[in-house]
């Protein structure tokens, strides 16, 4: 290597975000490039354009993630990895994994201007599917590639229309021919927004994230009898709204039982046949703990069936809780997390280290490969929402700490 470190250039970086969010751009400052869409595409198609700009060779496996290498000094070594996504919600922003994608490319421009070469290839990755929001379930190929899921199933997941991801990733003219998950990696790195409050409200410009907590998805299904609102009794009734509204209670209850670290919610919830004037005869909704623990979870799943079986016993209904998903908490790499940590001593920034409450793609590379994340504020903590925003210089600065922990990791490595 010629020096030690050089500074990423903030301006150009934020141009380049701008310069990408006209790709899928929404009327109210937002962006929806939904995976595989025209959309996504035509940022690819950019994103391609620019790595080769930049004297980097791109490769595209058989799910459209694109790897796009910078020579190391060693060409036996295995590449430093840094990624994330370019696709959005339906009515996404314009930091959500973009940020992680491009400031992974004004790492490589910097290296460039500053003439260093690293030991370890350089390797920007743009991981299809993430957000789920058009092919379930979310982090789709980077799954593939962690090994949580097999190429068939990826390819096989439909979207609302009823197209394949594989039918839809032909279309765009992304389909590579490099097998997914056949390469090694060094490491992974990923930048991202927090996508919550926490760092904004405690005055820190980054943070160290340590790993991702633990989720449970649950579909509850509350049974009971359909009667006619006016003229059954309130004593005889097996009314299953009731029940899952006292469901829901728990649930939430179950939810505050440790502050600031589990977490549940309820986002869907339907009462079936749906009529005014009758109790339904069944309602359905959908349940998702949090922890970052594994004994954590294992105890909310525990509150959650003895509610339930409690609430069911009680007012005389059948409640079924069918697991639907699971993802288990992850503690990224030490080695990682220190050489983020060694980027933000050198920096001197206001950091705290913080537990990921969103999934990632860094969720299953670490499965294969050490892995850290960075996170930067964003504004009120919002995010998967067009009022997503951040500031140039907290993009600067998280690209400045990615640059540096990918530098501290070649030297250490």
């Amino acid at each position: 290597m010629t020096r030690d470190t050089s500074n990423v250039d903030g301006a150009r970086l934020w141009s380049t975000l701008m310069e990408t969010a006209a790709f899928g751009a929404t009327a109210k400052g937002g962006l929806r490039r939904l995976a595989l869409s025209q959309e996504d595409a035509a940022v690819r198609r950019w994103f391609v354009a620019a790595c080769e700009a930049a004297g980097l060779t791109v490769v595209i496996d058989a799910l459209g993630d694109i790897f796009a290498r910078r020579a190391g000094l060693d060409p036996d070594l295995s590449p430093i990895a840094i990624g994330s996504h370019l696709d959005t919600q339906p009515t996404g922003g314009r930091f959500d994994g973009i940020l992680g994608v491009l400031a992974g490319l004004e790492v490589v421009r910097t290296l460039n201007d500053a003439g260093l070469v690293t030991r370890h290839p350089i390797e920007i990755v743009d991981w299809t599917n993430e957000e789920g929001a058009r092919f379930a379930p979310a982090m789709l190929a980077s799954g593939v590639f962690g090994g949580a899921f097999d190429l068939g199933y990826a390819q096989s997941r439909t979207d609302r229309d009823g197209v394949a991801f594989g039918e839809a990733l032909e279309a765009i003219g992304f389909r590579g021919d490099a097998l997914v998950g056949g390469r090694t990696l060094a490491a992974h790195f990923e930048l991202h927004i927090e996508q919550g409050p926490v760092l904004e409200a405690a005055g820190r410009d980054i943070g160290i994230v340590t790993g991702v907590q633990g989720i449970r998805w649950f579909d509850a299904v509350v049974e009971g009898q359909a009667c006619h609102a006016g003229t059954t009794p309130m004593a005889r009734r097996r009314d299953p709204l009731q029940g899952a509204a006292r469901l829901a209670a728990a649930v939430d209850r179950i939810g505050r039982s440790e502050p600031d670290v589990s977490l549940s919610t309820i986002g869907q919830f339907e009462a079936f046949p749906g009529s005014r004037n009758t109790m339904p005869e069944v309602v359905r909704l959908s349940i998702d703990l949090r922890h970052p623990r594994d004994d954590g979870l294992d105890h909310m799943e525990r509150s959650l069936r003895a509610e339930a079986a409690d609430i069911a016993e009680t007012l005389g209904l059948a409640i079924t809780l069918t697991p639907v998903w699971a993802s288990p908490p992850v503690v990224f790499a030490p080695a990682c997390v220190g050489a983020v940590r060694r980027a933000v001593a050198d920096l001197g920034c206001a950091a705290q280290d913080i537990v990921s409450g969103a999934g990632h793609d860094s969720v299953y590379l670490s499965r294969v490969t050490p892995t850290a994340m960075i996170f930067i504020p964003c504004l009120g903590g919002i995010s998967h929402n067009e009022a997503e925003s951040i500031t140039p210089d907290q993009a600067r600065l998280g690209a400045e700490v990615l640059l540096r922990a990918v530098l501290a990791f070649d030297r250490a490595s």
